[in-house]
């Protein structure tokens, strides 16, 4: 099976490698507009004609071509009705490869505008260079290099950082607790994204949260493991809320780390051709197992609960997932842009269809009146954790 998408801030870095799916890169038609699509018809170019002539002749400011190009091809995708069908610019396409990828050059740190309009600093990656740097989670980037970054998008400050041509940048940031802005020197290196972040939370229970399911997952939740059961680990709750899927080969490659031998996941396409993907059982896991999941939840995730929950070796905790039960795939076009279209439909290993209807949990828990947010949360106050913790029977 080929490596497909399952999911939906800006990492500041640009993709070390390209994810090539289905049959690599894709070449335009010699006949633009072939008989019997929809933009075959006659009727459909004038229109397009006349809009444009529109344009030139009462559109206030100038227009950009490109631009234009890129929208029609963008609506094409959107006139599908679909939400994860979607067309990327190249520049878009760069910043998604970051994401799958899990590895990039940058300063290991994700942006996202604040309330005000600024960029503000939303993760940093542990063992980055931001974080070595002293940037801290909340800090607002007010120039890199000395140039204003105020009024910029969050993907145009990456791309200053990325495409620097030395191996450091000085960042401008206003920090909360502050008055005066700070300078701090930054350096420019390979960066792995931290999808998985493990802890003990007593003498026998381990923890692992997955944020995504990113090409380095399987190698993180391998060490992640390793290190829990070289300190006693007897009993594990892994953590899936909030992730948004990611890479089919990256969640099944951790699913092969803990379910028996077996059916992991199957797709059905339009055609009603069937692909599986299936474990040896080598490294099944054999000690108290609960998943927690939520409405954010989705895709990949899903992919993992619905195999913990079709072969009743662990507990899943939470709320309903959010039920995304498709596949895409990313066709890469010749001019650096791609889309992503939506292929197949994923069955979990007894079978189930669970698009737009979510998996529902073996155990209901909802996070205490009050409690929007678990990542705020201590452990002690987290109650959909301290409800998995009961159901593996934490001493």
């Amino acid at each position: 099976m080929h490596n497909k998408e399952f999911k939906k801030g800006i990492a500041v870095g640009a993709a070390a490698t390209l994810i090539v799916t289905g049959a690599g890169f894709v070449g335009y038609q010699k006949t633009m507009f072939p008989k019997g699509t929809a933009l075959a018809d006659s009727a459909t170019v004038q229109k397009l004609n006349y809009l444009e002539s529109l344009i030139d002749e009462e559109y206030l400011d100038e227009k950009d071509e490109g631009s234009l190009r890129e929208g029609l091809y963008a609506g094409l995708m959107s006139g599908l009705n679909d939400p994860y069908s979607v067309y990327y610019t190249a520049e878009q396409y760069k910043e998604l490869n970051t994401s799958n990828e899990g590895s990039y050059v940058g300063i290991g740190a994700v942006l996202q505008k604040d309330e005000d309009g600024g960029a503000q600093i939303i993760q940093l990656y542990e063992g980055g260079s931001g974080e070595q740097a002293g940037l801290k989670k909340g800090d607002v980037l007010k120039a890199v290099d000395g140039k204003d970054v105020t009024e910029k998008e969050t993907a145009d400050i990456a791309a200053m950082i990325r495409e620097s041509d030395k191996d450091s940048v000085t960042l401008t940031i206003q920090r909360a607790e502050q008055k005066e802005t700070s300078d701090i020197k930054v350096e420019i290196r390979d960066v792995e994204i931290q999808t998985v972040s493990h802890e003990m939370l007593d003498d026998e229970t381990g923890y692992i949260r997955i944020s995504e399911f990113s090409e380095v997952t399987s190698n993180q939740y391998k060490k992640a493991f390793e290190d829990l059961h070289d300190k006693g680990m007897k009993k594990l709750v892994v953590d899936l809320r909030n992730n948004p899927g990611g890479l089919l080969n990256a969640v099944c490659d951790v699913l092969r780390q803990i379910l028996p031998e077996g059916l992991i996941v199957y797709t059905e396409d339009k055609n009603g051709k069937k692909e599986e993907e299936k474990c040896d059982g080598k490294n099944e896991l054999n000690m108290p197992l609960a998943v927690l999941v939520n409405g954010s939840s989705a895709s990949a995730s899903e992919i993992f609960a619905g195999a913990v929950k079709d072969y009743g070796i662990g507990t899943i905790v939470g709320t309903t997932t959010y039920g995304k039960g498709v596949v895409q795939t990313i066709q890469p076009l010749t001019d650096g842009s791609a889309v992503k279209i939506t292929i197949a439909k994923y069955f979990t290993p007894k079978g189930n269809d669970i698009n737009k209807k979510g998996i529902t949990p073996n155990v209901e828990a909802e996070l205490s009146e009050g409690s929007a947010d678990w990542t705020e949360l201590t452990h002690e106050e987290d109650t959909q954790l301290q409800t998995a913790l009961k159901e593996i029977g934490q001493s």
